[in-house]
């Protein structure tokens, strides 16, 4: 995997924050991964409703549905149930988190190459700085048609774009653009964009919000725009400045390369309550090594790592324990999210989801057991190689003992988190 750049936010008067006058923030997304990464395999499938998340009568959410499935009005996050109802006839396929892991990894490469600043957001959509990037691939807007191209044309995969001033216009512009396409907002003409939309297309905005600002008579963002910021500040708080810089395009984020994360989390939510302690072992196995390696990339180690047990009824409990030295090896790490599970697991009930946290970082990493020093080192040497071999064939292609396969990986719910 590249490096890759976060983000942080930016302090200070609203009336001091100006608009950038360049268009070089590119927000990719890609369309219905999930989806699209199914239909490598199954091109058969191509044009027809497919949603992904489980089968129709269990219980769980729609994780990715196909263009086809959304003219019936299915959307993610929709549990299955309601899917199967607005949609009997669509194909129905489990998720492989795993494999989308893999396909988003190679995406992440693509774009390393059009920018040394590149800030995966989730699985399936990153943001870009092209600034400074014109010698090599051109001006933004013709790099970002290169580099839709090149991602669709060496994975098969469909995407689209966003080019704007801002990481809220180009991340809107992109929505817009969906399926296929590239949209690119001028600088200058940000608010003239944003006017006749829908309030709820305001990253941020949700059902809440959006029933606050009806009550107002507020469902455009022209309509936002002309609300004074005294009275959002008023009814909203903090947030209410939000909305009032949100309304013009503006954002209060900065990329940053240094911008360092507080912790690393993976978690999964299994499709169905479990009691098995084989699987569970080899979910912790496979969440712990997961974390790991993005704690090497990120050039850190850890101290605190903390486990979350969340039962049937979605009762949670999380335990902790710090390490006397810091590290980044997935055999320290394991043996620490293994000796909690067993200490703390209710056998009793059963698991609805699991997760790994790692925090107290810092950089590198002292050894735990003088005694060891070449234990350890062989350990070190074994994990640069496993980090290449996953960052060119995918995360799925090596697995130490005891963890999942990558065909057994199947989530409706896994999530990497770092904050």
């Amino acid at each position: 995997m590249p490096e890759l750049a976060r983000f942080r936010a930016i302090h200070g008067p609203i009336e001091e924050q100006t608009l950038p006058s360049v268009a070089s923030i590119l927000h990719v997304d890609m369309d219905a991964f999930f989806v699209s990464v199914e239909l490598l395999e199954r091109p058969e499938l191509r044009g027809k409703p497919v949603i992904v998340g489980g089968q129709p009568n269990q219980r769980g959410v729609v994780t990715a549905a196909s263009y086809e499935a959304r003219k019936f009005g299915v959307h993610s996050a929709m549990p299955l149930r309601t899917a199967g109802r607005l949609c009997p006839h669509a194909v129905y396929l489990d998720g492989h988190h795993a494999k989308y892991a893999e396909w988003s990894d190679r995406v992440a490469a693509i774009l390393a190459k059009f920018s040394p600043i590149v800030e995966m957001v989730s699985i399936d959509e990153a943001y870009l700085d092209l600034s400074g990037t014109e010698r090599l691939h051109g001006p933004p807007l013709a790099a970002t048609d290169k580099l839709l191209r090149t991602i669709t044309r060496t994975t098969g995969l469909p995407c689209s774009g966003g080019l704007a001033a801002t990481r809220l216009v180009a991340k809107v512009a992109s929505d817009q653009a969906k399926p296929r396409g590239l949209l690119w907002v001028a600088p200058g003409s940000e608010a003239r964009f944003l006017a006749p939309l829908s309030v709820r297309k305001i990253p941020g905005i949700g059902e809440v919000t959006e029933r606050a600002l009806r009550a107002l008579r507020v469902e455009t963002v022209e309509q936002l725009a002309a609300q004074p910021l005294e009275k959002l500040e008023k009814i909203f708080g903090q947030w209410g400045t939000a909305l009032y810089r949100k309304a013009r395009g503006g954002d209060s984020y900065e990329f940053v390369i240094d911008a360092e994360p507080k912790s690393i989390s993976q978690n999964h939510t299994f499709g169905e309550d479990t009691d098995d302690t084989a699987a569970l072992s080899a979910m912790l196995s496979h969440l712990s090594q997961k974390a790991c390696k993005r704690l090497r990339e990120a050039g850190l180690a850890t101290r605190t790592l903390t486990l979350t047990i969340r039962y049937t009824g979605f009762d949670t409990y999380t335990r902790s324990k710090t390490l006397s030295e810091p590290t980044q090896l997935d055999a320290d790490i394991f043996i620490v999210f293994q000796n909690l599970f067993r200490e703390h697991r209710d056998h009793r009930r059963r698991i609805r989801l699991l997760g790994v946290s790692l925090s107290g970082l810092t950089h590198g990493a002292e050894q735990l057991d003088l005694l060891s020093a070449e234990r350890r080192a062989k350990l070190e040497k074994l994990t640069r190689a496993t980090d290449h071999l996953r960052d060119r064939f995918g995360f799925g292609s090596v697995q130490f003992g005891g963890s999942l396969r990558s065909d057994d990986s199947e989530s409706s719910g896994e999530r990497d988190e770092k904050e």
